[in-house]
């Protein structure tokens, strides 16, 4: 499919710089399958969902994976994307162009990477010296990796630390929150359970490459970044038995909604997984065991808006996005949120 059909005009004030607060009062529009749409709030999610559905949450964490350092006096930055092993990670890199294999970066705090290898895709192989775990350097060296739209207008603080990261955070691995997630509290999940809503948990190590543009001009010449993710054995049994009772599986952002798809088979078994997944969901993709999606706004021509165009229709999705716009609803990693029902 083209590319630009998945366009659409947002103006830039509609761009989320900070979370609301509390959490839990964000907006949310809800999309049925029918095309109905209803403005509500965050609080009401326990009320528009059934008992016996599940929500299934991605508790990744969010590491400091953005560091800033000089080759020679080359100035270097780079956002760490996928780990390889235990002291290598493969990174995007910001002058590339003044970086070859075998240079070597300092990061500052005592923190040095060799320049290993160059990828197709421009980004590198960093291998970090020293026998410190790099989670450890990273926590000297590093700064919370904030998506370009929101980093490109003020810069990274104190605030989020916290305000980046979500209350099921546990796997150290992601440089990109699950940012559905954020709008979860303590008290709204009280509400969730008291509502004989089910919840579950997963971990996809979310990668740089969610914020990278589509290049290309049609959706079948784009390539996906691999993310590494896991699903045990005992939630892949619990999330067949709450199918088999007839809760839907409600994915809490794409994230979560991506393992489950790539770990269910074609009869929307979900089977243990571990390893990583390069799924790309566009329209006239068959869902498997995902029933529904709790997401935010996500930008234009992107591949998270063909992801929620496949589930609900391109039109359908279009037609949301304009009534939040009018309506003034915050997009992106810190604004308000959607509950796609199909």
């Amino acid at each position: 499919m083209r590319v630009d059909l998945f366009d659409f005009e947002l103006p830039p004030e509609r761009i989320a710089l900070r979370p609301v607060s509390p959490r839990d009062s964000a907006r949310m529009l809800y999309v049925g399958g029918d095309a109905a749409l209803a403005d509500h709030s965050v609080r009401d999610l326990p009320q528009l969902l059934r008992k016996g559905d599940c929500l299934i949450f991605n508790d990744t964490r969010v590491i400091p994976a953005q560091l800033q350092g000089k080759r020679g006096d080359a100035s270097i930055g780079a956002t760490l994307h996928k780990r390889i092993d235990l002291r290598r990670w493969q990174a995007f890199i910001r002058n590339a162009k003044r970086l070859h294999p075998g240079d070597a970066i300092d990061f500052g705090a005592g923190v040095m990477a060799l320049a290993e290898e160059r990828h197709d895709d421009g980004s590198f192989t960093l291998f970090f010296k020293g026998e410190e775990p790099v989670e450890i350097l990273l926590q000297r060296a590093g700064t919370m990796p904030l998506p370009p739209y929101i980093a490109g207008k003020r810069p990274t603080d104190e605030r989020d630390a916290q305000d980046y990261q979500t209350m099921f955070a546990q796997k150290d691995g992601a440089v990109a929150a699950p940012t559905a997630s954020l709008h979860f509290t303590p008290e709204l999940m009280d509400a969730v359970h008291a509502a004989g809503i089910e919840t579950a948990t997963l971990t996809l190590h979310v990668g740089a490459g969610t914020f990278l543009p589509v290049k290309a001009d049609d959706t079948s010449e784009h390539r996906m970044h691999s993310e590494w993710g896991s699903i045990d054995a005992d939630t892949a049994q619990r999330l067949n038995d709450i199918r088999k009772a007839g809760g839907r599986l409600i994915a809490v952002g794409t994230t979560s909604l991506r393992l489950v798809e790539s770990a269910a088979d074609e009869f929307g078994i979900v089977h243990p997984f571990e390893g990583d997944t390069d799924i790309f969901i566009t329209p006239g993709y068959t869902f498997k065991a995902i029933g529904g999606l709790m997401t935010n706004f996500h930008l234009p021509k992107s591949t998270l808006f063909m992801l929620v165009s496949a589930l609900m229709g391109r039109e359908t999705m279009q037609a949301a996005y304009a009534h939040a716009i009018a309506k003034e609803y915050r997009f992106y990693s810190y604004g308000d949120s959607s509950l796609l029902l199909p």
